[in-house]
């Protein structure tokens, strides 16, 4: 073989899988049809759950020192004009003080990480930059995936190499995280599902370096990341992590007039600079299976979102840390054939979740717009009520978008088959986080000493926690999983605090921090629970 694995596209999604693939050693080549990383706007913050994916492959630091500052607040506002007063303040922490809060918590209930503002412009040199680093790790711009053929041992890609030359590429296994017109799915004649171009934006990214410290212009609504305006076009103004630059979605019927309607949405003359203008649509897809024998998808090629919500890049993150350690295990010949049959079965009904929690916000965006009529700007008894009823709307609807902790957080992998299922579970909820130690969570944080989390204690393969005051005989669980080859530790804790914020004496994790079983006793087949979570 060529390669172990063949990654398909060098976005956020393809560049995450390399480096996990890398740092366990596999040999994989990502490809990428583009010549370098283009200065195009696309996602704009990383959630918490990826902070936290991010920390354990030691990402999280340079990802902060590279996106906006930690100062800076992430409010949201709703107006008329960036010069005028709001009409709504929405306001939400910056990343310092984020983490002072997290600091002083001890219930569960906060993420390990806080968000991070970061614009995909800059996360991509990043994440190339770390994976070019990996020994293992190949990455190769301007050669173009054309076509792909399966064996039982292996499958081909026919790439097209910069100057036209045509050749192959052989692996182990391939995935696509080509983007939402994948090729690598259309190749493997994978449909989407769902609800499609439900609306038809242009985006345009703006360099306006004064922007930024003339907010507020007289009375003006203060320092924010998100801007609506209360107009009947969509206007929304992002700003980027530099501060210098700001994204434009909008309703317009023709590129050029984007210009004119970020004038519109600042107020007042600022200098500035189109750097690029372009057409998108909101779609709600969900292809109907997440690969094919040796072929993978993950990321867009799998799932389209609405930006809503700001699920779509961090979903394929988690998909791209959960099959590297499932194709890691498969290739270094612990992992049984359920392993990657699981990858399906986990993620995409994650990809689903989430298509909800992302059509659930947009609904709730587009119910405080339709409550606009052309008098919200007059002086007038009529203005006034409109500019009161659309507030009055938008405080209710608006936080949908804002607020996801539970669809970052709280997703549960349920019916998996590397699990130890246990019957019922905590409800999936989208805007609430409740931490749990369920079978298929994520295991909660929390601090075992000061500044020390459980999870940076917690090791790169399976980990049985063993808390210190239980005296469960652990040693026949621990040598079944050794039998099987996977990678194991046990981890013995002397912390109430986690004792009974997780309410059980043991508890199985799998690499990716998800819980595989738990108990206040080894069960009595643990030959059968090892086999059962590694994919035997």
């Amino acid at each position: 073989m060529d390669t172990e694995v063949l990654i398909v596209g060098a976005g956020p999604v393809g560049l995450t899988l390399a480096i996990a693939l890398g740092q366990r050693g596999i040999r994989c080549t990502l490809i990428e049809q583009k010549a370098a990383p283009e200065f195009l706007p696309k996602m704009e913050r990383c959630n918490a759950r990826t902070m936290e994916i991010f920390r354990r492959m030691g990402l999280a630091r340079q990802v902060r020192h590279a996106g906006l500052d930690a100062r800076i607040p992430m409010d949201v506002y709703i107006t008329l004009a960036m010069n005028e007063p709001p009409l709504l303040r929405l306001p939400y922490p910056s990343v310092a003080d984020a983490t002072e809060e997290i600091a002083a918590c001890d219930d569960g209930s906060l993420p390990l990480e806080p968000y991070q503002l970061i614009s995909q412009y800059t996360l991509e040199p990043l994440l190339k930059t770390e994976a070019e680093r990996i020994p293992a790790v190949k990455v190769r711009y301007g050669c173009e995936f054309l076509s792909l053929s399966q064996s039982p041992d292996g499958a081909t890609a026919i790439v097209r190499e910069h100057g036209g030359k045509t050749r192959q590429i052989r692996a182990h296994y391939i995935v696509g995280c080509d983007g939402g017109a994948s090729a690598v799915r259309k190749q493997l004649g994978i449909g989407l599902r769902g609800e499609g171009n439900l609306q038809q934006l242009y985006q345009a990214l703006f360099h306006s370096p004064e922007l930024f410290d003339r907010i507020p212009i007289g009375k003006g609504p203060g320092k924010g990341r998100h801007y609506h305006i209360a107009d009947d076009r969509s206007t929304f103004l992002i700003m980027q992590d530099s501060t210098r630059h700001w994204t434009l979605h909008a309703r317009v019927d023709a590129p050029e007039q984007m210009a004119r309607q970020f004038e519109h949405a600042v107020g007042a003359p600022v200098p500035y600079e189109v750097l690029y203008v372009g057409a998108w649509k909101l779609n709600l897809l969900l292809a109907e299976r997440y690969g094919d024998g040796r072929v993978f998808l993950a990321g867009d090629s799998a799932h389209l979102v609405i930006p809503t919500g700001g699920l779509g890049m961090n979903t394929g993150v988690g998909d791209a840390v959960d099959l590297a350690w499932k194709l890691a295990a498969t290739l270094r010949g612990w992992g049984g054939p359920r392993l990657l049959t699981s990858y399906e079965v986990e993620r995409r009904q994650v990809g689903d979740r989430n298509i909800g929690a992302s059509r659930y916000a947009y609904l709730g965006r587009r119910k405080w717009r339709q409550q606009f009529r052309p008098e919200i700007r007059e002086a007038t008894p009529e203005g006034q009520a409109t500019r009161d009823n659309l507030t009055h709307v938008a405080a209710v609807e608006q936080p949908k978008s804002n607020e996801m902790i539970g669809a970052e957080l709280g997703y549960r992998y349920v019916g998996s088959p590397i699990i130890w299922e246990e019957p019922g579970g905590p409800e999936h909820l989208f805007r609430t986080y409740v931490p749990t130690t369920w079978p298929g969570a994520r295991l909660p944080h929390v601090w075992v000493r000061p500044d020390t989390p459980i999870q940076d204690l917690v090791g790169e393969g399976y980990t049985l926690l063993h808390m210190g005051g239980c005296g469960a005989d652990t040693s026949a669980l621990t040598a079944a999983m050794r039998a099987v080859g996977a990678p194991f530790e046990l981890l013995t804790l002397d912390s109430t605090l986690a004792r009974d914020l997780y309410g059980y004496d043991l508890i199985l994790l799998r690499p990716d921090l998800h819980i595989a079983w738990r108990g206040n006793a080894p069960p009595r087949n643990v030959e059968r629970l090892a086999a059962l979570v590694t994919g035997h």
